[in-house]
């Protein structure tokens, strides 16, 4: 496959980013979703593996905005529902591949409040007390196959004293079926990384333009329910022949269904009945969110890719850009933008636009091009062809580069500050990448969720502050520019992760009461970030996992390992990766 030109780039990047707009992608994204969140998809993610290049990972997520220590009912799927990742590998906006799961919950001792009774090695231990299996079909063309039955749903993260050992825990889960497909599900961080207090406060950029860091992640610390499946490429192609120039593009989408009826019983319990009805669904991020008025929402998610076309005027008028310009006085390009509709629904000829294509609205991956040895958030945006919207990665920064497109920045002309600098501010994950399958961060812990602290006692009484009075709505106003966190990026946008840049970085204010730290991995390995006292001892344990390469961020409040609050004073972060990188930073909690 040949390089894409810059000019088709734009073109791509310029019809497909425009609806996207800028928000969470799809966590409360219409009204009967956010009533029925055990249904309600949050992300699609497409890519080539990176470290399985014949084969490409589908990432479904599922129920947002998961609280770790919700217990003793932990999130789980729903045995009512049925989950789907589906693929159209002729163009035509059918679904010829279908990977369904069905899910049954199993409860070994029903006189206990206790998801687990002790504590839990292995996935099939007896004190495990609730779990979930899962049945795993393919329907090629309808038909349909059985790929895996009871398989094992990966269970929550309760705790270090109920699972010593989480992560091998869950990596039982993985599973390699017949026709070498992997598969795990259960519970994950969530991978997407979005200021969502900022971005529905009226689109506020805490640190204007955008590209000043100063965001603040509104999914950190919470978790998703993932399926994640890497399918070997000639089990996707419509041939089974490996990728080529006519067989490599792949659309997809998920879908979440529910009987037509359910009926609550006398005695607490419940039935369903009647055919399945669609009641959510998702392909490229952010549409629905924020691109539909609240009045079609609800349509769109019951809606086959097929009828799309009826949703068409809401892609050629983009409320944001509207917003931008009466917001922050931004100059974008004049409505319609009937140059960007046929891209949008179709793909791009030479990059991910299948011959005879039909449009619809789907996630589209050209499995011909290889994975970037080192991706570029910014995706196509940064020449990076491997990335967003060719499929979505899990460290594409969506949100930055839709605000960018949609404000017109490869529109002549428009390509100008403040409208090529925007942003949220949030520019990482809060957890490392694995570099394995299935390469989503483990999720967080109940016992050490982060978002559960002891407060710290103010004996001088006075009002902390939390940042938001440097929120400025001129774009004339820098702020402070020192609490701006130094770029990774060249002048043509290209991620680089170069000798000197790798290790900590603040992200704020030192001193502060809490501190948000950044650190670069230059390849895959172990790495590990701790806060140690003046004392030497280890107070609190950050990061301690296998990871991909790349920059992520993490986030100390003050909280010790036990629960417990730091008092004020003078401590060290130090972050080790491999055997050789370490940097050691001082941090002084106030």
């Amino acid at each position: 496959m040949k390089k894409t030109s810059l000019g088709l780039a734009a073109l791509l990047l310029s019809a497909l980013l425009l609806p996207t707009l800028a928000s969470a992608s799809s966590h409360s994204e219409a009204p009967g979703t956010s009533r029925d969140r055990m249904i309600d998809d949050t992300d699609l993610y497409a890519f080539v593996s990176p470290d399985a290049p014949n084969s490409v990972t589908l990432i479904g997520n599922w129920v947002p905005l998961l609280e770790p220590n919700a217990g003793p009912n932990f999130y789980a799927f729903d045995d009512d529902a049925s989950y789907y990742l589906r693929v159209d590998n002729v163009g035509d906006a059918g679904d010829h591949i279908e990977f369904q799961l069905k899910f049954k919950t199993h409860v070994r001792n029903g006189n206990t409040f206790l998801y687990n009774v002790g504590p839990v090695n292995h996935i099939t231990d007896a004190t495990l007390n609730v779990y979930q299996t899962y049945t795993l079909t393919r329907f090629d063309n309808g038909v349909p196959t059985v790929l895996g039955a009871d398989l094992p749903v990966a269970p929550a993260n309760v705790g270090p004293t109920s699972m010593p050992n989480y992560d091998a825990l869950a990596a039982e889960c993985v599973r390699t079926l017949g026709d070498g497909t992997k598969v795990f599900v259960g519970p994950r961080d969530d991978p997407f990384f979005v200021d969502l207090g900022a971005i529905f406060d009226l689109l506020t950029i805490r640190a204007l333009p955008g590209d000043r860091g100063r965001g603040r992640d509104g999914v950190a610390g919470y978790n998703v329910m993932t399926v994640a499946m890497q399918i070997p490429m000639t089990r996707l192609t419509k041939d089974g022949q490996t990728p080529n120039s006519n067989n490599s593009i792949i659309a997809i989408y998920d879908a979440s269904e529910r009987p037509a009826s359910r009926t609550l019983n006398a005695d607490g319990t419940h039935s369903v009945s009647g055919a399945d009805i669609q009641v959510s669904r998702l392909g490229m991020p952010l549409v629905n969110e924020v691109v539909l008025p609240i009045g079609v929402k609800d349509r769109f998610n019951a809606s086959s890719p097929t009828d799309d076309g009826q949703f068409l005027s809401y892609v050629t008028n983009s409320e944001v850009a509207g917003l931008f310009t009466a917001l922050y006085g931004i100059s974008v390009p004049p409505a319609p933008r009937n140059d960007l509709v046929a891209v949008f629904l179709t793909g791009v000829p030479g990059l991910n636009q299948p011959t005879g294509v039909v449009a619809c609205e789907k996630l589209r991956l050209n499995m011909a091009i290889h994975a970037a040895p080192v991706p570029n958030r910014m995706g196509v945006l940064a020449g990076d062809i491997a990335g967003f919207p060719n499929g979505r990665r899990l460290t594409d920064d969506v949100v930055d580069i839709a605000e960018r497109v949609v404000a017109g920045v490869l529109v002549p002309g428009f390509n100008i500050e403040p409208n090529n600098r925007l942003g949220d501010g949030v520019d990482y994950n809060d957890r490392p990448f694995l570099p394995s399958f299935p390469y989503v961060a483990p999720p967080f812990s109940g016992f050490d969720s982060p978002h559960s602290k002891q407060a710290r006692p103010n004996p001088s009484g006075d009002r902390p502050t939390s940042g938001d009075s440097d929120v400025k709505r001129g774009l004339g106003e820098e702020g402070d520019a020192a609490l701006a966190p130094k770029s990774l990026e060249n002048e043509a946008g290209q991620s680089e992760v170069k000798a000197e840049q790798l290790g900590l970085q603040f992200g704020g204010k030192n001193p502060a009461s809490a501190h948000d730290l950044r650190y670069s991995i230059a390849e895959k390995g172990h790495v590990s970030l701790a806060i140690f006292d003046l004392a030497g001892r280890q107070l609190r344990t950050l990061v301690d996992q296998e990871a991909a390469a790349g920059t992520f961020s993490a986030r100390w409040d003050g909280r010790n390992d036990d629960g417990s609050m730091s008092a004020k004073g003078v401590y060290f972060a130090r972050f080790v990766a491999g055997t050789n990188a370490a940097d050691t930073k001082k941090i002084v909690l106030e």
